[in-house]
């Protein structure tokens, strides 16, 4: 599941605070089809310049992409080049600070229960081998360890033995009510992260440092 990083995902909540941005957000965004710059200025009541310029920030900003079709009806000299066309992105964008991931925690535990219910397993080994296999998936496409963990937002910190502390917890508010299910959860996406990163999985300890996450990052030695 990929996410923008989370710098990124903060610019581009903020990037539509912007009255004029927010307005062609939501044009392109209700469009059935990708909508060129001529269209989107009509429809707004806008500058083509003054379109063109937010259009490009939001694309930029990672809230809409660019794809070149030619338009419907055109006729004429040039009508067979394509146009800049503008949609949506497939995904939604959230943030929150600190860097959070409950849509991560809703989907294993969604893929969970179907897994239990489907084969009769206990529901919490269900948890764990979907957790493990989810972190395993998403670290193989990291640049190793250091960067999933920053990533998937537990901001590690070198421990000065080769490991990390992980200050964040991205199931954080889950945690607080459900510390044994979600700190179950949590070590084996952890374990599954290690294993996808050419790692042993015991690197990852429990941890108990107040206001982090339950587990932390052993030495490699």
């Amino acid at each position: 599941m990929y996410r923008l990083p989370w710098a990124d995902r903060i610019a581009a909540v903020a990037s539509l605070t912007d009255g004029k941005r927010l307005q062609l957000f939501e044009l392109v965004a209700a469009s059935p089809r990708p909508m060129g710059r001529d269209e989107v200025a009509e429809a707004a009541g806008m500058a083509r310049s003054t379109v063109s310029f937010h259009l490009d920030r939001l694309v930029q900003d990672g809230l809409l992409a660019v794809e070149f079709l030619k338009p419907a009806g055109r006729t004429g000299p040039g009508s067979g080049r394509p146009a800049k066309m503008y949609r949506p992105v497939g995904g939604e964008v959230g943030a929150s600070v600190p860097d959070r991931n409950y849509d991560l925690a809703g989907e294993l535990m969604a893929a969970a229960i179907e897994s239990s219910q489907a084969e009769g397993g206990p529901v919490g080994e269900s948890l764990r081998h979907v957790a493990f296999r989810k972190g395993r998936e998403l670290a193989e496409a990291a640049g190793g360890l250091e960067d999933f963990l920053s990533e998937a937002g537990y901001q590690p910190q070198p421990d000065g033995d080769g490991g990390y502390r992980l200050p964040n917890c991205p199931f954080h508010r889950l945690s607080r009510t459900h510390a044994t299910v979600v700190c179950d959860m949590n070590g084996a996406f952890l374990r599954g992260a290690a294993v996808g990163c050419g790692s042993p999985e015991d690197r990852v300890a429990e941890a108990s440092e107040p206001g982090h996450c339950c587990a932390r990052i052993k030495g490699a030695g």
